[in-house]
């Protein structure tokens, strides 16, 4: 098992910066992959932004060059900068993380095995 905990979120105006932190616990060691997805109320949850063991990323189209996801894997900490954020990034984020073998890096959900609580973003206008 794995044990995620989401901090940094909170309420900011557009153009603004967070950044996000998920403390990993447990077996991280059967961790592959992990990613950053949100949810606004009424919409499907949807990846923002992912990172594989060895480093490769991959972002969403609407986060590109806002957006940078990095972790520490001595703190077992997974981050995302925040920049320039938009009235319509507001959403819970959740960290996850994911263990199959064959995947690098993936913004489906239905590839991650483990969630965190998720972590409030409101961006005012």
């Amino acid at each position: 098992q794995v044990q995620l905990v989401e901090s940094g979120g909170g309420s900011v105006q557009a153009g603004g910066s967070l950044r996000l932190s998920c403390v990993a616990s447990g077996n991280t060691y059967s961790q592959k992959y992990m990613a950053w997805f949100r949810q606004a109320p009424g919409k499907e949850r949807e990846g923002v932004a992912t990172i594989g063991s060895a480093g490769s990323k991959k972002y969403a189209d609407s986060v590109k060059g806002r957006f940078t996801i990095s972790q520490d894997n001595a703190k077992k900490t997974l981050y995302l900068q925040m920049d320039s954020l938009k009235p319509e990034d507001t959403a819970m984020y959740y960290c996850a993380a994911g263990r199959t073998s064959y995947i690098v890096t993936s913004l489906n959900t239905r590839h991650y095995d483990y969630w965190g609580q998720g972590t409030q973003v409101t961006v005012s206008s």
